[in-house]
């Protein structure tokens, strides 16, 4: 804790942990999907551009967009795509939006657009 003047107390947080002296910074990817819910089924329809061009995963999920159900759907589904721990695929941004952001945890963007791609 730091003193501010005339007696005030304030806490003194940091967002994240300082990097040391040879210590690497995990990979996070980030994706953006387009979500299309209420689908027949859950798959992966390939990659599309959004207006700006940049490149958008078009995803289909059977869970309908009450209550988080089709985020949670999505970050499952993604996370089997991508064979990591559902733990590593969070939702950045846009809960309540079709356009979405994904960040996968220990995967580059390379390494996501690879397993990610039909072989």
């Amino acid at each position: 804790m730091k003193r501010a003047g005339r007696g005030i107390v304030r806490r003194v947080f940091f967002a994240r942990p300082l990097k040391r002296i040879g210590e690497t910074v995990p990979m996070t990817a980030r994706l953006a999907i387009k979500l299309t819910p209420r689908a027949a089924a859950d798959r992966i329809d390939g990659w599309d551009v959004d207006p700006d061009g940049r490149p958008v995963l078009k995803v289909r999920v059977r869970a309908q967009p009450v209550e988080g159900e089709a985020n949670a759907a999505l970050t499952a589904f993604l996370a089997k795509a991508l064979n990591v721990p559902k733990r590593d695929v969070t939702l950045a941004r846009g809960g309540q939006s079709r356009l979405k952001m994904i960040e996968v945890e220990g995967l580059s963007d390379a390494e996501v657009r690879d397993r990610l791609s039909p072989h």
